[in-house]
């Protein structure tokens, strides 16, 4: 039982039940394997949980307290880890948001708004506004400040690969005055001159592709199967049947071919910036 005391249950909620998951399984002599038996979920999906990797969903909650006779403990602390998130990422965000960490690939399509791994201040600040604006100032720095710290990943040299594939209203269609709107595409080009991102754009007169309406996320890492994620203006869903995935991933890639090389794209983007610059921007 030794291992549990690598977990520090003090870090956040899900470090906390992570460890009282590892600890009460332990304690009654089981495997992940037969803890999650009769479940959907695999044996590594709950050593993810256990180590706080991943936050636990409530059907599996429920499963783990009816198998570990824990009178409803862990269905609680779901409902703990969803406060402790508020003000931060929205709750159907918040598991994609602890992925990406993890991640050793990331990959997007980005139809109506620059990706938020991209954002500069400003742009994160005009997106709440317009998604939220009955927000206190203290829930709007909030969002910000945890938007800002998911792209500290980009300072890791070796990972994530990240390929985004951007619509050319992003690039054309300001969302900032000019002189912002050129600071968020100068750091999308900064991303891409320093080898972090590989951006590509699809141009407004490309053949309609699959996916077209609704913008995709794809992960993969080292040591877990490859999600999807897409949302709508106030949800998410995250993908992670393996067959659907896949099917998904095929639909990306056609956008992808679909859509200018990287550095034809980057060429776009910097231009695109000079000119919102020098108020030269064309429609």
């Amino acid at each position: 039982m030794g291992t549990s005391k690598d977990i520090d249950g003090s870090v956040s909620v899900p470090a906390f039940y992570g460890k009282e998951l590892r600890w009460r399984r332990e304690a009654a002599g089981l495997t992940l394997q037969q803890t999650v038996d009769g479940s959907f979920y695999g044996a590594s999906y709950l050593s993810e949980i256990e180590r706080a990797q991943r936050r636990m969903p409530e059907d599996l909650a429920r499963h783990v307290d009816q198998v570990l006779k824990a009178d409803g403990f862990f269905e609680r602390r779901c409902e703990d880890a969803r406060r402790a998130k508020r003000g931060a990422h929205a709750e159907y965000f918040a598991p994609v948001a602890e992925a990406e960490k993890r991640a050793r690939a990331i990959a997007e399509w980005s139809n109506a708004l620059i990706p938020g791994l991209l954002q500069t201040e400003q742009y994160a600040r005009a997106v709440i506004h317009s998604t939220h604006p009955l927000d206190l100032p203290e829930e709007v720095e909030a969002k910000i400040h945890a938007r800002m710290q998911r792209a500290a990943l980009f300072e890791d040299p070796k990972r994530p690969e990240y390929w985004t594939i951007l619509h050319e209203c992003l690039v054309r269609q300001p969302l900032l005055p000019p002189g912002e709107m050129a600071d968020q595409l100068d750091r999308i080009a900064a991303l891409a001159r320093r080898r972090r991102i590989v951006p590509q754009v699809l141009l407004w007169n490309s053949a309609v592709q699959p996916f077209l309406g609704l913008p995709l996320m794809f992960m993969e890492f080292d040591d877990e199967p490859p999600l999807a994620y897409t949302e709508g203006s106030f949800h998410g869903e995250i993908v992670e049947d393996p067959a659907l995935v896949k099917r998904y991933r095929t639909s990306y890639d056609r956008l992808r071919a679909a859509a200018l090389p990287p550095e034809a794209s980057l060429a776009m983007i910097e231009q695109a910036a000079e000119e919102y610059r020098n108020g030269k921007q064309r429609d």
